[in-house]
């Protein structure tokens, strides 16, 4: 057994083998750091409990993908699921994907799956209780992120009509603000601790964009699983998209306050890191360029809903701003890849791919993404909301945190005329209304 695997080692380009171990090594700080970039939103005294969901959902990602996650997404199997022919990681060693070993190319893949998870319990911050972020991130990584990742990348649905996905809370944040089960019938779990107010800690968000930004660079590189000018390409415009999203934000906000926002400068960046990925493999430089403008555009639009009396009537909270960055984002991502990917470019990585409309005239690959869009966000947003639904009805897992938040913060009426990443006053001169207390998160 042990010379075959060892063949099957000879089998695999050392060179590529190389270049994909250092990026996933430079990727995986990016799932704490996600964490950190939430402690920068909270109230100050939340900030550690806003980090403890990411440390949580490296370790419960890492054993899922080991014992089931792996198999679920890249086994071979039908349209939604893979197969079980690769439980607790039976026969991944060193048999070559493409021109590297499985298990590094699984390793790789269990980044890209504990980073989406960390997003998605983006939610809980502030509001909900720590323990059910486990099953969770269980159920939420088996029943959603698996499946969606084979059909675009495992062979599945979207993969057989042609989606283009280079790489790739709402759901929760709506539910604790409307708790159907026990969290609701507790007279000690009330939301209302809606309270919308600034980024509390800065340095966080300073110490979360320089790390994030640098793994993002690994990521979009190392997902063509090989050291070639694809790889560089995909390297270079995601840095140029997300420099162009992050001056772009950052100057509009100077611009209307007078002041230079970290807040302004990270959500941009962001915005520019999320719009670039589902293309970083297939669009030239000016067209990065033109992607971090709209996206921070966009994303800078979306962020406004949360401050709005729409939102507050609905009580809409998001203070991790995971829904104007990474779902209207990365929605109008998916959909501006199939507007403007180029064949030339994907065939720098010897890939033969149709292109998009304007560059290549296939009119098809618009649709196809736009599928993609829908399918992506309902699947995510409907089993999301059952998913978290089902944990709160089970006695010890509710959901919804004790409300000690004792601080008034910024109400809606207040935050209308200062919007987050916008015009806040310089986080320096910032200091919370009364915060006194803060929410017990158990």
């Amino acid at each position: 057994m042990a010379s075959s695997v060892l063949q099957a080692w000879d089998a695999c380009d050392k060179i590529d083998t190389l270049f994909i171990l250092v990026c996933t090594v430079f990727c995986w700080p990016i799932v704490p750091t996600v964490g950190i970039a939430y402690g920068g939103y909270t109230w100050k005294r939340n900030g550690m409990a806003a980090v403890i969901p990411a440390l949580l959902t490296i370790a419960t990602c890492s054993v899922q993908w080991f014992v089931l996650g792996y198999t679920l997404a890249y086994g071979d199997g039908g349209l939604f699921f893979g197969n079980l022919k690769h439980f607790l990681h039976w026969g991944v060693l060193s048999e070559p994907v493409g021109t590297i070993p499985a298990i590094l190319f699984s390793e790789f893949q269990l980044v890209f799956e504990a980073t989406v998870c960390a997003i998605a319990v983006g939610g809980f911050c502030e509001r909900g209780r720590l323990l059910p972020v486990i099953p969770f991130i269980v159920l939420w990584s088996s029943l959603i992120y698996c499946p969606l990742a084979h059909m675009v990348w495992g062979g599945g649905l979207l993969e057989e009509i042609g989606v283009l996905d280079f790489a790739g809370a709402t759901a929760i944040s709506v539910y604790l603000s409307y708790p159907l089960f026990r969290s609701r019938k507790s007279e000690m779990r009330t939301p209302t601790h809606i309270r919308i107010h600034r980024p509390g800690g800065s340095f966080f968000q300073l110490i979360a964009l320089i790390i994030i930004w640098g793994s993002w660079l690994a990521f979009d590189a190392g997902t063509t699983l090989a050291f070639n000018f694809q790889s560089v390409m995909a390297l270079c415009v995601t840095n140029l998209c997300a420099s162009a999203g992050a001056l772009t934000w950052g100057v509009m906000a100077f611009y209307e306050t007078g002041k230079w926002s970290i807040d302004a400068i990270f959500m941009g960046a962001i915005s520019g890191l999320v719009m670039i990925t589902p293309s970083a493999g297939f669009i030239d430089m000016p067209t990065a360029f033109g992607f971090g403008v709209l996206g921070a555009l966009i994303c800078r639009q979306a962020l406004r809903i949360k401050f709005t009396k729409f939102a507050q009537h609905w009580r809409w909270v998001d203070n991790g701003d995971t829904f104007a960055t990474h779902c209207v984002g990365g929605v109008a991502a998916t959909i501006c890849t199939g507007l403007f990917a180029q064949k030339e470019v994907a065939a720098y990585g010897g890939v033969d791919v149709p292109g998009g409309v304007f560059f290549d005239g296939n009119i098809r690959q618009l649709w196809v993404q736009i599928v993609e869009a829908l399918i992506g966000f309902t699947w995510s947003f409907v089993g999301s909301y059952i998913i978290i639904a089902l944990i709160d009805c089970v006695p010890g897992l509710e959901v919804l945190a004790i409300d000690k938040h004792i601080s008034e913060g910024l109400d809606f009426n207040e935050t209308e005329e200062s919007l987050a990443g916008l015009d806040y006053p310089d986080e320096l001169d910032y200091t919370p209304m009364t915060n006194k207390g803060s929410i017990a998160l158990e």
